[in-house]
């Protein structure tokens, strides 16, 4: 009787296949090349939406006030999708992800400044982290399509 076939450990590397995982499967669920970077850009653009977008002399305003909110949803959704195994699935949510965590911030500078210009207002940290973390995804959604 041929135990090799039935044997648990047939599933491990072999001398014939150095990269094969010791297991048979692999350590990060991956669906390609970028899944890494989108769960560190959706991590920054949730965190990001709960800090300061704008700092003004009467205060600071959060991104949960206005815009933040949906990019915090694009955030826990990143995190998901990160997660999952199927590459076309994780590409079409990180380039959503990416449009949406770009798309609010620019408007809100946008608006800020059609409103009262350039006086009287900064930038806050969670505004220039949801961004980052957009174009961070953006690069993510370029590294996955790369990947074949």
């Amino acid at each position: 009787m041929d135990t090799t076939l039935s044997s648990p450990s047939s599933a491990a590397a072999t001398p014939d296949d150095p990269a094969a995982p010791a297991t048979g499967r692999p350590r990060w669920p991956y669906a390609g090349h970028g899944q890494q970077t989108l769960a560190w850009a959706s991590a920054l653009i949730t965190i990001g939406a709960f800090l300061p977008w704008l700092m003004t002399g009467v205060g600071t305003f959060t991104g949960m006030r206005g815009a933040g909110t949906w990019t915090v949803f694009a955030g826990v959704i990143g995190l998901g999708a990160a997660l999952m195994r199927r590459r076309r699935l994780v590409l079409i949510h990180a380039a959503g992800i990416a449009a949406i965590a770009i798309a609010l911030p620019v408007w809100q500078l946008l608006h800020i400044i059609s409103l009262v210009g350039f006086q009287g207002w900064l930038p806050g940290i969670g505004l220039i982290m949801t961004l980052g973390g957009g174009v961070a995804t953006a690069r993510a959604t370029l590294e996955l399509h790369a990947t074949r």
